[in-house]
């Protein structure tokens, strides 16, 4: 694993320094890439979210990113401008990395995938962007990869993750229902493959359901598995042989792409 800095001199507040490990595949079979985006509720990383799952695709023959991404009390726009920042310096270097520029993937669980599809949906200009040529490349993904992620927000709090948002926002952001991923998807948004169990208490289903009518809503390809029974924050799900399925079926939609 080799870190690299996302920045010489870094913008905004910053007490724990953002960086991408690049975890190179031992036997590289394809020029596709992917960067996870660990959760913790925008509060921690979790360890096994982001390693763990490198080291998954390391095994597929791919090349692994894991974006060590500002949490709070680091607010918006930070953790969205680190996600944009690490798509744009692995598209920026792909010549140097030896992957196709045109198969980026972003996957993240919980929190991280949240993370991950607004920085696949929102097409707003941020602070601090614009400092430099690496900032003038795509932030945009080429494909987005949810596991049991967080999306809506709301005064519902039997869908809304609602401490998630205030650790990215604030107590007082207003207008927090803006950042409900599913209300930015449009028809540039990246296909999609989203998974999550039904029982999930850290983020209901809910949650996929609803990015999932979105995509459907403006003709973006998706692939959404739904486990019957699991809860949260299961990463692999090592100790679990039904859900640990979603990799296999991951696998699958990579190939189908011709990404692997």
């Amino acid at each position: 694993m080799e870190k690299i800095k996302m920045w010489d001199n870094i913008p905004g507040m910053c007490e724990v320094e953002p960086e991408l490990e690049y975890y190179p595949a031992e036997h590289k079979t394809t020029r596709a890439t992917v960067i996870c985006f660990p959760g913790g509720g925008y509060s921690k990383l979790t360890a096994r979210e982001g390693t763990g799952i490198a080291e998954f695709f390391n095994s597929l023959g791919m090349d692994a990113f894991v974006c060590r991404y500002r949490v709070f009390p680091h607010l918006f726009p930070l953790p969205l401008l680190d996600a944009r920042r690490a798509v744009r310096c692995v598209r920026a270097n792909a010549d140097i990395f030896g992957i196709d520029a045109d198969k980026i993937a972003v996957i993240g669980c919980s929190a991280g995938g949240h993370l991950v599809s607004l920085v696949s949906t929102y097409g707003e200009i941020i602070e601090f962007e614009d400092t430099d040529e690496i900032d003038k490349v795509s932030p945009f993904p080429n494909a987005t990869i949810l596991c049991y992620p967080v999306i809506h927000m709301s005064d519902d709090l039997f869908v809304a993750d609602v401490g998630s948002f205030n650790k990215l926002l604030g107590e007082d952001y207003p207008n927090k229902e803006m950042f409900s991923t599913e209300r930015l998807v449009n028809d540039s948004t990246p296909p999609a493959f989203i998974w999550c169990t039904s029982n999930d208490r850290g983020a209901n289903v809910i949650n996929c359901y609803l990015y999932a009518k979105a995509l459907r809503e403006h003709n973006i390809p998706h692939e959404m598995h739904i486990f019957p029974i699991g809860g949260h924050g299961l990463a692999l799900a090592p100790n679990n042989p039904h859900i640990a399925q979603w990799t296999k079926l991951l696998k699958n939609w990579l190939s189908d792409m011709a990404w692997l």
